[in-house]
């Protein structure tokens, strides 16, 4: 399930990135780019309002996705710890001190 939900996530950050180099940053956009004879035409007035529509819904969808993506994460397994066969601890050789 996870791997469905990355790709997801994957294919909607493609989209935002399509919505975000469209746009003019000084408001133009798609809307600037076409004469105003072919606004009229093709009615691309709301241009501006549908890329940021769908801006905003790209990046709500990402963080949405992101967010139910941690429940599906499975918990790591333990370790199994190796059970150390018990040595024998023994005190250093104590040596008669020097005078």
């Amino acid at each position: 399930m996870i791997t469905l939900i990355t790709v997801i996530i994957l294919l909607t950050c493609a989209v935002l990135a399509f919505f975000i180099l469209v746009q003019n940053p000084k408001g133009g956009g798609l809307s600037g780019s076409f004469g105003s004879m072919s606004s009229q035409i093709m009615g691309v007035k709301q241009s501006g309002d549908v890329m940021e529509k769908g801006t905003w819904t790209a990046m709500g969808l990402i963080g949405a996705l992101c967010i139910v993506s941690v429940m599906f994460f499975e918990k790591p397994k333990k370790i199994k710890e190796v059970k150390k066969q018990p040595t024998e601890q023994t005190s250093p050789k104590q040596t008669p001190a020097k005078k």
